[in-house]
């Protein structure tokens, strides 16, 4: 039984099998990123995460120079993998119903794609400042585009001249404000510990009430 149990163990913890033994960074980085999003920073250990991909400690730090290194590669490809909205066709006819579409697909995705890493690198903010900035505009800027892209067409169905707080090159600022506007709080209370199902029930009603003040100010500015 012994010796069955240390047979099992160190087949456990050697050499991967031929389809592990390919993308050794890959494995490493999807073993961390669990670890990580699971116990944060402080609480995660290279052991662990040694254990989970499976690789060896040495080749870790042969990929990564250290614990902080590998919590910032972490990061950066959650970030680079976040879900683009520029290819999105929002539903409904006009400009409010089109917002309010788009905002519901990027509110769902970002809360269901970035909570984690929010929450770790808010942990962290003060050891890693950048990341969090990072992550922070990663989350505002998902969807700036494609916001963006929908204000512009909305203005070509206006009749005043493209020079108002719907027009030109203003366009990515003001899709930014209705990013913050949108997006910030849905994420502060999923951040908070809101359980998805009640936000997903309440976001309908919020993203109208949200798109119609964000559109009326727009009017007002633009009157201005």
């Amino acid at each position: 039984m012994a010796k069955a149990a240390k047979a099992k163990r160190a087949g456990r913890l050697g050499r991967p099998s031929k389809d592990l033994a390919g993308d050794v960074a890959g494995r490493i980085l999807n073993a961390a990123e669990q670890v990580f999003l699971e116990r944060g920073f402080q609480s995660a250990s290279i052991d662990e995460i040694a254990a989970r991909a499976p690789a060896s400690k040495p080749t870790i730090y042969g990929h990564f120079a250290g614990k902080e290194a590998l919590f910032a590669a972490v990061v950066a490809r959650i970030i680079d993998g976040l879900t683009k909205l520029e290819r999105y066709t929002p539903e409904g006819r006009t400009v409010q119903d089109k917002l309010t579409s788009l905002g519901i697909e990027m509110v769902e995705r970002t809360v269901a794609e970035s909570v984690g890493v929010f929450r770790a690198t808010i942990a962290e903010a003060q050891r890693f400042p950048d990341l969090s900035r990072r992550v922070h505009e990663a989350a505002r800027n998902q969807g700036a585009d494609a916001v963006s892209h929908l204000l512009n067409n909305a203005t070509q169905t206006l009749s005043r001249a493209p020079s108002g707080p719907l027009g030109g090159k203003r366009n990515i600022a003001t899709a930014q404000i209705f990013m913050d506007l949108i997006l910030l709080p849905m994420l502060m209370r999923s951040l908070m510990g809101d359980e998805a199902k009640i936000l997903r029930k309440e976001l309908p009603s919020f993203m109208r009430e949200r798109v119609g003040f964000f559109l009326a100010a727009c009017e007002a500015g633009w009157k201005l």
